[in-house]
């Protein structure tokens, strides 16, 4: 797995070892590289992913390198965030928010 932007990157291979099959919730960041608020809620996730790690595992996705994951979950627009648990999609939400939105947002899976 690589890391991008300070998170920890998944793709197409290896996305249900990683996401569907963790342990904790995971919030997955599907994101692109010319999106402008996907750069604008990277400080946020990482920030998240700092403070909330042993609680909640945070990574992106990036879109055009990763159609088929992309695909299958329906996301249509960047930044989407996108959070499991149990390997199922619990929550989903589209666009940019503040730390403290987001955080209240997952508050239950946290």
């Amino acid at each position: 797995m690589s890391v991008v932007g300070g998170l920890d990157e998944v793709t197409d291979g290896n996305f249900e070892a990683e996401v569907l099959g963790s342990d904790l919730p995971v919030l997955v960041q599907f994101t692109a590289d010319w999106c402008g608020p996907c750069r604008q809620l990277a400080p946020v996730l990482k920030d998240i992913a700092f403070t909330e790690g042993d609680r909640l595992k945070v990574v992106q996705l990036d879109v055009d390198r990763n159609p088929g994951t992309t695909i299958a979950y329906g996301v249509l627009s960047t930044p989407t965030l996108m959070a499991f648990q149990g390997g199922e999609p619990v929550r989903s939400m589209v666009g940019a928010r503040p730390r403290r939105k987001l955080l209240e947002e997952l508050a239950d899976l946290l």
